[in-house]
């Protein structure tokens, strides 16, 4: 056991997330991400959601100040009358974390895959909100 590392962490989620570089992207996937089929390394998390990871990870994970909007989220499919109330559980534990942080970008769907296809890895959850992907590209210290 080390002292303050949020236990949620698993020893490949810690590696990945010393080996990321400045402007390096990390998914974090909800169970109905096709995590396994875009990931270049994929990392699982099973039995935890998306936000409990999200905190876990912003008390190690410098966000990117030098873009807009570092953390992004999946759009809503146009007609899909889904209104994701998860994103505000986001914003909360974004605020909280003490990150630069202005509003998230939002990405269409099929953006959102070809992105996570670039991301240094994916974070499989066990999250069933939907819409509850989020991408959070690594700042500096």
């Amino acid at each position: 056991m080390l002292k303050n590392i949020p236990p949620i962490l698993s020893p490949e989620l810690l590696k990945t997330l010393m080996e990321m570089g400045h402007g390096d992207e990390i998914v974090l996937a909800d169970g109905n991400f096709p995590a396994a089929s875009v990931a270049q390394r994929l990392i699982r998390s099973d039995g935890h959601g998306v936000p409990e990871l999200l905190e876990a990870v912003l008390k190690l994970f410098p966000l990117d100040i030098y873009v807009d909007r570092p953390v992004a989220l999946m759009s809503v499919v146009p007609g899909d009358p889904t209104k994701p109330t998860i994103l505000e559980q986001y914003r909360t534990i974004v605020k909280a974390s003490g990150e630069k942080f202005s509003d998230f970008e939002f990405v269409e769907r099929f953006a959102f895959y070809e992105r996570a296809k670039k991301a240094y890895a994916v974070v499989a959850t066990s999250e069933k909100a939907l819409y509850a992907n989020i991408i959070l590209k690594k700042g500096v210290l």
